[in-house]
């Protein structure tokens, strides 16, 4: 029989058994998560430990592709070579019989200056350096930035004391083409330029990391080893043709040598949609090679300048008037050579005639600044003014790029009498390539402005695809205005004096000239040079291309007649590489001069 006083001693030695046995499950509940539950968590904060030691996984930066997907920048693994100075000397290699062999230190030192670009004394030098600073130096850098075919030739030699350090580094395959727009990196690895540094949020990777410890004979412990993956950066599309491109730049570059100009531009816009299919540039940068450029010519004139549009703008002026019902194609005005107007303003053409009676097509045709003058009194200031707003003079462009400007248009009530007539020809008056584009393409699109575009997607490392946000579409004439003024164009280059220097063969194109005063820097204009466009599309009955050339001061032909032969071949490769089908349709032959 069990007392009271037994139970009480034997309840407490049962109650001590519990307590020290759930003590127990829980250090065993502990030993377990620590160990096997979240191991690599605890592996992950051991690291942080003397024992510790990591290194980075290099995510790969995104490329930048074409239309069709050519690359125009990639990335490669370049390696830095280094040397352990603590253990540099002579080596045993195994001969092709299988003896042995020992090779002295000054040999294994002109082995890899042969492949490094070093001599052997210089590849000495860099590890009795290191050692004369820190006689147990293990760390002496040799050579930076190897390919991979360096790389494995040095490899090969099985030199122990020689190790290598990956990192991504940027490639432009096709060197120069469009490095005007892709940009360019620093030697850190950051984007300084063009699309390099405007996209690169689409395009930067991120590194990720492999981190381990090691033993006191700095060998890694397996089962230690924890990996964060790096994630590569994302596949950027431009809308050009890399091929296109590459033709046009070698067009551009000599025409501007030809002419003596100082520099050049050709740009092409499908009509339909607004992608700059090429925007090609003399004298432009080699991605590969940036300091053998000129600072000035790192970046994209057709984006970071602007100019005097001269009579380009006349097609602009005619579709005002006639959008509003002040003019049509054949209304006439009584125009000479060189006249004087009422308020004072003094306006002359570019060849001497007596009094014409021209018609609004025929003031296109022979460019005329004075009848071109007197067809915009129809319009109100304040209506001239807002058109070419609707068309996108001084407006910029909705295309992200470094240094981007806008051109410059002063409001109506700061139009003195000069300029009352001077905007109407363009002079006065500054605009951009892309907007002069963007004013043309909506002609050619029967009055519809698409905004232009540059970048059509970025394909995230995911499969993610992002397309840029467009602007809206705006109809800013009416498309019987745009076909009126895409028949007076047709017949510029039907009726000019340089219709025989711009002809298609199989096409009817359109097209207009424009000759621009250059500032001097001191509110004057510099005498005897100027910035020279020829713009237009094709096939004039139904536009699909609108193709832009510039000169800037061309000096043998100081006259848009400078950008013709350059027109007519770019136009004619624009029209090959996208296999439009040639004109069915004879051309509207248009009056020049009135009854």
């Amino acid at each position: 029989m069990t007392t009271r006083s037994t139970r009480s001693p034997r309840r407490r030695t049962v109650v001590a058994l519990g307590v020290v046995l759930a003590i127990l499950a829980g250090f065993i509940v502990r030993l377990v998560d620590i160990q096997v539950v979240s191991a690599r968590e605890h592996i992950e904060d051991s690291l942080v430990t003397a024992l510790g030691s990591s290194r980075p996984l290099y995510g790969t930066r995104g490329a930048i592709v074409d239309e069709t997907g050519q690359t125009l920048a990639g990335s490669i693994l370049l390696y830095d070579a280094q040397l352990d100075p603590s253990n540099v000397g002579a080596i045993q290699r195994t001969k092709p019989d299988g003896t042995k062999e020992e090779v002295s230190w000054p040999e294994v030192a002109a082995e890899i200056g042969e492949v490094t670009g070093q001599t052997a004394d210089e590849v000495q030098k860099v590890v009795a350096d290191a050692r004369a600073s820190n006689p147990d130096s293990q760390y002496a850098p040799l050579k930076r930035g190897l390919t991979t075919e360096q790389y494995r030739t040095l490899a090969d030699l099985g030199i122990p004391f020689l190790y290598f350090d990956p990192h991504p580094a940027r490639t432009y395959p096709d060197g120069a083409v469009a490095g005007n727009l892709v940009g360019y990196m620093g030697r850190d690895g950051d984007a300084l330029g063009g699309l390099e540094q405007v996209e690169n949020s689409c395009l930067t990777a991120t590194n990720g990391s492999m981190t381990y410890e090691k033993g006191k004979d700095g060998v890694v412990i397996p089962g230690t080893e924890v990996e964060k993956p790096a994630v590569d950066g994302g596949t950027l599309q431009l809308t050009i043709n890399r091929d296109l491109q590459w033709y046009l730049q070698q067009l551009i570059a000599e025409q501007v040598q030809d002419e003596g100009a100082k520099s050049g531009t050709i740009t092409v816009v499908e009509a339909k949609t607004g992608k700059i299919r090429a925007a090609a540039e003399f004298p432009t940068v080699d991605p590969n090679n940036v300091e053998a450029s000129d600072p000035t010519d790192r970046g994209s004139r057709i984006f970071t300048n602007w100019f005097e549009p001269g009579s380009t703008f006349k097609p602009l002026t005619a579709a005002t008037l006639i959008d509003t019902g002040a003019a049509t194609p054949s209304s006439t005005v009584i125009a000479s050579g060189k006249e004087t107007f009422p308020n004072g303003a003094r306006v002359g053409d570019s060849f001497q005639h007596p009094a014409y009676n021209y018609t609004l097509a025929g003031v296109l045709i022979d460019s005329s600044n004075v009848g071109i003058s007197k067809f915009a009194e129809r319009a109100s200031p304040q209506t001239r003014y807002d058109y070419l707003k609707k068309f996108g003079i001084a407006e910029g462009s909705d295309i992200a790029f470094n240094g981007q400007i806008s051109g410059s248009l002063r409001t109506p009530d700061k139009w003195d009498n000069q300029s009352y007539y001077n905007i109407a020809f363009g002079q006065g008056v500054a605009t951009t390539i892309p907007e002069l584009m963007g004013a043309y393409q909506a002609i050619a699109n029967d009055g519809l402005k698409v905004p232009l575009s540059l970048v059509e997607s970025c394909t995230k490392g995911d499969g993610t695809v992002v397309k840029p946000a467009q602007g809206e579409t705006t109809q800013v004439v009416k498309e019987s205005t745009a076909v009126a003024v895409q028949q007076m164009m047709e017949n510029v280059s039907l009726q000019s004096t340089l219709a025989p220097q711009i002809a298609v063969p199989g096409y009817n194109i359109a097209d207009k000239t424009g000759t621009g005063e250059i500032e001097d820097g001191h509110g004057g204009y510099k005498s005897g040079v100027y910035f020279t466009t020829m713009i237009g599309f094709a096939p004039a009955e139904d536009p699909q291309y609108v193709v832009a050339v510039t000169l800037n001061e061309p000096t043998r032909i100081k006259s848009s007649g400078a950008n013709a032969s350059a027109w007519q071949k770019a136009m004619t490769q624009v029209l090959k590489t996208y296999r439009v089908m040639p004109s069915t349709e004879a051309p509207t032959l248009l009056a020049k001069f009135g009854q």
